[in-house]
C-alpha cells in the first residue's frame, strides 16, 4: 500500500484516508523525510485521539522537519490543497453506498498529483462472501460497487496486488490520474507555485 512513495524524489506529499488505528501511518511515517507533507483524514473521533495521542504526536516530536497534519472530517468536507503525490485509502468500500464512494472517489482524485497514484484495498473474495446472506438490495450494491471499481481500474490504468500475507488475503489496486485529471492538476499546481 505504501511503496511507491518511497520512489519519489524530492519533497512528497502525501494523503491518508481513513487512516482507523493506523496501521499504515505507521508505514508511510517510516517512508517519510525532512521536506515532507503528510496529511491524514478521519471521520472517527476516537480514532484521531488514539493516533494523535499514540503515533502522530510522538512521530512530530521525533521528527520536526516533516509536517503532519490530522483532518477529523470526512475526505468530502476536509481542508485540503492537493496535489498530493500519494494518496492511500484504507476505507472499507464494500460496505459503503456507491454514491459515497463515487463522492470519495471524485473527491481524491481532484486532490491527486499529475502523476501521483490513489492506493486502496479490499479483502479477497468479500463480495462473494457477502452475496449470498445479503438481500436483494444488499446484493445489487455489491454489484453496483464492483462495477465503480472495474470502471475506476479501467480509467485510471489500475494495477492489482494480491497479498496472500495479509490475513484474511487481501487485493491492492493503483490508480492513476486519468489525462483530463492531469491537465487540471496541473493547472492547480502552476496557480500554486
Amino acid at each position: 500500500m505504501t511503496e511507491s512513495i518511497s520512489r519519489i524524489e524530492g519533497k512528497r506529499r502525501v494523503l491518508e484516508v481513513g487512516p482507523g488505528t493506523g496501521p499504515f501511518t505507521k508505514a508511510i511515517l517510516r517512508k517519510l523525510r525532512a521536506g515532507d507533507q503528510f496529511d491524514l483524514v478521519e471521520i472517527n473521533e476516537k480514532f484521531c485521539r488514539l493516533l494523535e495521542r499514540e503515533v502522530l504526536g510522538p512521530y512530530r516530536a521525533r521528527h520536526p522537519n516533516v509536517i503532519v497534519r490530522l483532518h477529523c472530517a470526512p475526505i468530502e468536507d476536509a481542508p485540503l490543497s492537493g496535489p498530493y503525490d500519494v494518496i492511500v485509502c484504507g476505507l472499507p468500500f464494500n460496505n459503503f453506498p456507491p454514491k459515497l464512494m463515487r463522492s470519495i472517489f471524485r473527491r481524491m482524485f481532484a486532490l491527486l498529483a499529475p502523476r501521483g497514484e490513489v492506493v486502496y484495498f479490499e479483502y479477497a473474495g468479500v463480495r462473494v462472501i457477502k452475496g449470498p446472506v445479503s438481500n436483494s438490495a444488499g446484493r445489487a450494491q455489491l454489484k453496483r460497487i464492483d462495477t465503480i471499481g472495474k470502471t475506476l481500474r479501467r480509467k485510471h490504468e489500475g494495477k492489482t496486488k494480491l497479498v496472500l500475507g495479509n490475513f484474511p488475503p487481501a487485493i491492492a489496486y493503483r490508480l492513476k490520474a486519468a489525462k483530463s485529471e492531469t491537465k487540471t492538476a496541473a493547472k492547480t499546481a502552476a496557480k500554486r507555485a
